[in-house]
């Protein structure tokens, strides 16, 4: 739907630009909207034209704003405001969250185990006040349960200041700790917190020990990793008698224990780095329990002794059908998660006979289903939480003894749900190459054949996207939308090889997945060319950049979040935070001429071409350091120049945020309501 606009959006400036890699020239005219300075930001002519695009989007969506507020108060009523978590039970305290009437963040709760006063032990409201974003990287209560450290962001960086309170007195200790992007862990009776700093590049390389009391500037690095794109991090065993000091990127792990007692101590090495090889590892006693591919691409479950870590057993042998994702492991038995034919599958283990696990069964024939806050470790059952793209999420606690599961929370819709109303299917559609394509979807049972149609992808990094319930959906579904999720490769939806199949020299694999599921949808009679409404953000949004290259034709609407859409730019810039941890991902044009051609061929900022593009809506955050600003700006700023139709072009830059956009649930609400009212406004569904 084409829609002309009286106010003239920016013209961003052209200025030459070229570098030379492999004898390959690239012209790059936007470059200069990447302030040299970063990751200062003070350029004026950059934020001039970001500011200028802003008020851009503000004019155009100035006329929506009815329909904005409409989408918002909706959705806002789907939300219990007054809502607390299901309260879990940790030592000698039982701990919950809860939100208050119009509260945008959580304040922490705990009481005694055995019964007395509650308690306030982090007041979410409180820390955010003044502060436009506001995010919490970790809490974490000390053993005693004296002490609490927290880490907060204010600005959206993703780098995180830690600060420790005494929860008997309320006082806050001196301790401060700049630059966390980590878990914070206690140890050494309480005396110690053992954390990760980001360096300069904002990648995590070094992992500290800070002595509570002390400058963190006099902290001790145990663990420094010096490899290029390995990113460090640090845990706890499930018994919390072992530090987990972990290294790797994308594709190779490299483990490291401490004791909890002695984290300045001589670190034991679980098995040195192997490229390709990942895994991760808990501890049961005198056994050390791994999780690997170095065997089946679908990971299997291992075990080796602590005085012979390298020393791999089989325990549970890989799968070509069943995808290991995952183990917890208990005192009395341990937990297996992974995917059969991409469902959830969760079940238990005996240590004794480890091959016979006791599978979870639920209610619905599709749906998702994980394990969620289990911090004790010898217990009887186990917290899980499902749902599906019909039923609401619920809490359930899980009986090892009997196999009941016991409802602990349903989640309430306040302004009323009946789930009778919706059905959800799981379709198979062929690819261009015979692959049969996963497609998960929802809608109203009354809903109009042939119908408006969202579909959304994300397809990169093995991230699966789960059929699970949103109540923001609603406001599409309600109106006649049918939901789609394609589960393309790059994802693990349906096993290690499914991601693999859609990275690196397999990457328009996801591209051409995405834009046949739209077309096979359309042959199904689900909708029609140009009534597609389409979303994704980061990778999701390189996804929406290349199929609207490739089919332009098949949208009405597109919305890209935070995309990552300058891919061969950024991969030639080792400078940057993530570049060289995601060559695993990509490849590196740097070191190889066929990945530079081949991302070349794709990159969404790259094949801008002059031809027609549907309706566009773009977000970005200034200080956003995973997808940098200038990415969605110089994008939108050659779609302006190249594309040869009269459709809506809108870019929304978060000047005080990052990756994820606004924080709170009612602000980042507001973003979600303008998302949809474009999306309505497109294809002229505007009530």
């Amino acid at each position: 739907m084409s829609k002309n606009s009286e106010v003239s959006p920016p013209v961003a400036e052209m200025r030459a630009h070229e570098v030379s890699h492999h004898g390959r020239t690239i012209s790059d005219p936007y470059a200069w909207l990447r302030d040299p300075k970063y990751p200062e930001i003070d350029d004026p002519a950059v934020l001039d034209h970001l500011k200028a695009e802003n008020a851009f989007f503000e004019a155009q969506m100035g006329a929506r704003k009815p329909l904005v507020d409409a989408l918002f108060a909706e959705m806002r009523g789907r939300i219990k405001e007054a809502d607390s978590s299901v309260p879990q039970k940790d030592g000698d305290w039982v701990y919950w969250t809860e939100y208050e009437e119009g509260g945008e963040y959580a304040r922490y709760w705990r009481r005694p185990a055995e019964g007395g006063e509650a308690q306030c032990y982090l007041d979410g409201p409180k820390l955010a006040e003044g502060h436009d974003y506001f995010s919490l990287n970790d809490v974490s209560v000390s053993e005693n349960g004296r002490l609490l450290a927290y880490s907060v962001d204010t600005n959206g960086s993703e780098r995180y200041t830690a600060k420790v309170v005494d929860l008997e007195t309320g006082e806050a200790l001196s301790d401060v700790i700049p630059d966390t992007n980590t878990a914070l862990v206690w140890a050494a009776d309480d005396t110690m917190l053992v954390y990760g700093r980001a360096n300069a590049q904002w990648r995590v390389d070094s992992i500290l020990v800070h002595r509570l009391g002390s400058d963190a500037a006099a902290d001790v690095e145990i663990f420094h990793e010096d490899r290029t794109g390995f990113t460090a991090g640090v845990g706890l065993t499930g018994k919390r008698d072992w530090l987990i000091v972990s290294t790797g990127d994308h594709a190779t792990s490299e483990i490291r224990l401490l004791p909890v007692g002695d984290p300045l101590g001589e670190a034991l090495l679980v098995k040195p780095a192997r490229e390709e090889v990942e895994y991760g590892i808990d501890v049961h006693g005198q056994t050390i329990y791994i999780w690997t591919n170095d065997t089946h691409i679908n990971f299997r479950l291992a075990k080796a002794p602590l005085a012979d870590p390298g020393n791999w057993l089989e325990v549970i042998p890989g799968s070509d059908d069943f995808y290991l994702t995952g183990f917890d492991l208990y005192e009395g038995f341990f937990v297996t998660e992974g995917r059969l034919a991409g469902l959830d599958q969760i079940a238990i283990h005996s240590y004794d006979a480890p091959r016979e696990g006791k599978p979870i069964t639920f209610p619905e024939a599709t749906y998702s289903a994980s394990l969620v806050g289990n911090p004790e470790w010898d217990v009887d059952t186990i917290r899980l939480t499902y749902s599906s793209m019909v039923a609401p999420h619920t809490v359930y606690d899980y009986h090892v003894a009997s196999g009941e599961l016991e409802t602990r929370k349903v989640q309430e819709i306040p302004s009323g749900y009946d789930a009778s109303l919706y059905t959800s299917e799981r379709l198979m559609i062929p690819a261009r190459d015979g692959t049969e394509i996963p497609v998960s979807v929802v809608y109203r049972k009354d809903r109009a054949q042939g119908g408006p149609l969202h579909l959304y992808g994300y397809g990169a990094y093995g991230i699966a996207i789960d059929p699970s319930f949103s109540t923001t959906r609603l406001s599409l579904v309600d109106r006649g939308f049918a939901y789609a999720i394609a589960h393309i490769r790059g994802g693990d939806d349906l096993g290690r090889a499914w991601y693999n199949a859609g990275k690196r020299e397999q990457r328009t694999n996801a591209f051409n997945d995405f834009e046949d599921v739209a077309r096979g949808l359309i042959a199904l009679g689900y909708t029609a060319p140009g009534k597609i409404s389409s979303s994704g953000g980061s990778a999701g949004g390189e996804l929406m950049g290349a199929v609207i290259n490739q089919a332009p034709e098949l949208f009405g609407a597109v919305v890209a979040h935070v995309p990552f859409v300058d891919v061969l730019n950024t991969m030639l810039d080792e400078s940057l935070p993530l570049t060289p941890g995601e060559w695993p991902e990509w490849g590196n044009p740097i070191e190889d001429v066929a990945a530079f051609d081949l991302i070349a061929s794709y990159s969404p900022y790259d094949q801008v071409r002059a031809q027609g593009y549907p309706p566009l809506m773009v977000t970005a955050g200034l200080n956003d350091p995973r997808v940098t600003y200038w990415e969605p700006a110089k994008w939108v700023a050659k779609l302006r120049e190249l594309k040869t139709d009269g459709n809506v072009l809108l870019l929304k830059t978060n000047m005080g945020a990052g990756h994820a956009g606004k924080t709170g649930r009612f602000e980042g609400l507001k973003e979600v309501a303008e998302e949809v009212a474009f999306i309505l406004w497109q294809l002229g569904i505007e009530q």
